[in-house]
């Protein structure tokens, strides 16, 4: 079904600098939003996607189908485009998946930087990752933390990161790199839309306020930051880190997405010693009988661990100030939620 979007309006007309954008990932959660809110402004969009049919469902965008991991569908794409969104890429880390990362985020990257240079595009936003920053433990990231990723997927986010600003550096062009955090809104897919339908499904144990610090964005404030680091001339070189500014406990989570839920808040509450206990125990079966326990200590780490960052760099390079919460965004993403059940029956 196609999104409409509306953004701010906040450009000036002498900002207002793409004239027809092409929008990579154009079927995904993010791109597929970018998209529609360049449509919103009236500008013409081609969108990419390795499944023709998959993009034409979405926005409503000039479509072609290509794939960034070979070079020869990409002939041709570029054609009187002068802005790119580069949206495309997995989503999520999953172990095993070293090569995969590799050849789709940064060869796939490569690829499409070289077709850049042949068509003269003037303006390349790369939608990355904080996975390609080193992982915050207990403290607070900004954009000035040094440290490097540990694990695949932030490894290739970094490299392309780094492929698309040498490349600015060597021809001029402008370019810019966000790096959003754990994404919400209507329509998100991953942990988020688990843990909504585990929660209404009651099969999600309430936990207690354990004091984890996450940070998080509305889908919604991550397209107008990117509109943003295309139209803005300070954007250019530059990298930032999108959040909404608050802190989110596992247990906040949780509450929200239960009360958005119309379900009653619960008497008793799990302690996170019971959960770090029965951790250890699954680290104890797997080590004996090398099986995938149903919860060990990563688990546990993803559940109540922190990953807080903060940006110095979007409100100077921006102009920006994120306008929502999640607290906002859970009746939208509620609905969207039961509509997709309903659809499913």
């Amino acid at each position: 079904m196609p999104v409409t979007f509306k953004t701010q309006g906040h450009f000036s007309q002498s900002e207002n600098t793409m004239k027809h954008c092409l929008v990579t990932g154009c079927s995904g959660f993010i791109g597929n939003r970018i998209a529609a809110a360049l449509v919103s402004r009236g500008l013409p969009v081609r969108g990419l996607s390795r499944q023709k049919q998959a993009a034409r469902d979405t926005a409503p965008v000039e479509t072609v189908q290509g794939d960034l991991t070979r070079p020869a569908t990409l002939q041709g794409c570029l054609h009187d485009i002068d802005t790119v969104f580069h949206a495309a890429g997995h989503a999520h880390s999953y172990a095993g998946n070293d090569d995969l990362h590799r050849i789709t985020t940064v060869e796939g990257t490569r690829n499409l930087l070289a077709e850049c240079r042949q068509h003269g595009i003037q303006r390349f936003v790369f939608i990355s990752s904080v996975k390609a920053m080193a992982e915050p433990g207990d403290a607070c990231l900004d954009e000035t933390s040094t440290g490097t990723p540990d694990d695949s997927y932030g490894q290739s986010r970094l490299q392309a990161e780094r492929l698309v600003l040498e490349y600015g550096q060597q021809t001029g062009m402008h370019v810019s790199i966000l790096r959003p955090t754990l994404v919400y809104g209507p329509g998100c897919k991953g942990n988020l839309a688990s843990l909504l339908r585990w929660i209404d499904k009651g099969w999600f144990p309430p936990l207690a306020e354990n004091g984890n610090r996450r940070s998080m964005v509305d889908v919604r404030d991550v397209v107008e930051a990117t509109l943003r680091a295309a139209d803005r001339d300070s954007a250019s070189g530059k990298t930032c880190i999108l959040t909404d500014g608050e802190d989110y406990s596992t247990h906040r989570i949780l509450t929200a997405m239960r009360r958005a839920l119309g379900k009653s808040d619960p008497g008793v509450f799990v302690p996170p010693g019971l959960l770090h206990a029965l951790a250890r125990c699954g680290d104890g079966f797997e080590t004996l009988f090398r099986r995938r326990a149903l919860y060990n200590s990563a688990m546990h780490t993803r559940l109540l661990g922190s990953a807080c960052y903060r940006s110095v760099e979007t409100e100077p390079a921006l102009g920006f100030h994120p306008r929502y919460r999640l607290e906002d965004a859970l009746p939208d993403m509620v609905s969207a939620y039961r509509q997709g059940r309903r659809e499913q029956r």
